[in-house]
């Protein structure tokens, strides 16, 4: 069983800003899975579904983007899900936009969610697909995650989340 965490900050401001890219993919997974609807327990949203013969945890943690560890290691230990079977879908400020990479291991790169999690699991080898945001050259990074994607990078989303969809089917099948 995999739980795939799809980082975000859940509060309606938030909602359609580039930080929770990750949120946006596993929300859009569950749709085109027909996954059951989404049940709120503890601090966290879950739903499931199977991907490759694999049964899936769909999660959504509900605290804030830089307390994303708490939730994960909870559900992770609720449903007795290992970290080596935790695949983080998150956004990377360091990658231009669309651009979708799949990392074994490594540090927190700066997002404050991925070091929550690292922390909370006591292990850097967490599994995680990055979906790049780009920086804007004129604003802080804080106040640019936090923007909304524009008309042209939300009609790309769909074609990322493709992306995304392939690198984690890939790590499943492989697995």
């Amino acid at each position: 069983m995999y739980l795939i965490v799809g980082l975000w900050n859940p509060w309606k401001e938030y909602r359609e800003t580039r930080h929770n890219v990750g949120f946006l993919f596993v929300d859009d997974l569950a749709s085109q899975m027909d996954a059951p609807e989404w049940k709120k327990w503890y601090q966290w949203l879950y739903t499931s579904c199977i991907l490759e013969w694999s049964k899936c945890i769909l999660l959504k943690p509900e605290t804030y983007m830089n307390l994303s560890g708490k939730s994960v290691q909870a559900c992770a230990s609720f449903f007795k899900i290992e970290p080596w079977d935790i695949i983080i879908i998150s956004d990377d400020l360091d990658m231009e936009f669309g651009k979708v990479r799949f990392r074994e291991t490594g540090s927190g790169g700066g997002h404050n969610g991925i070091s929550s999690i690292i922390e909370s699991l006591g292990t850097k080898d967490i599994k995680r697909i990055k979906i790049g945001i780009g920086r804007h050259p004129h604003m802080e990074a804080a106040d640019w995650v936090l923007s909304k994607f524009t008309k042209e990078e939300k009609d790309q989303l769909e074609d990322i989340f493709i992306e995304v969809e392939k690198k984690l089917l890939e790590k499943i099948s492989s697995d």
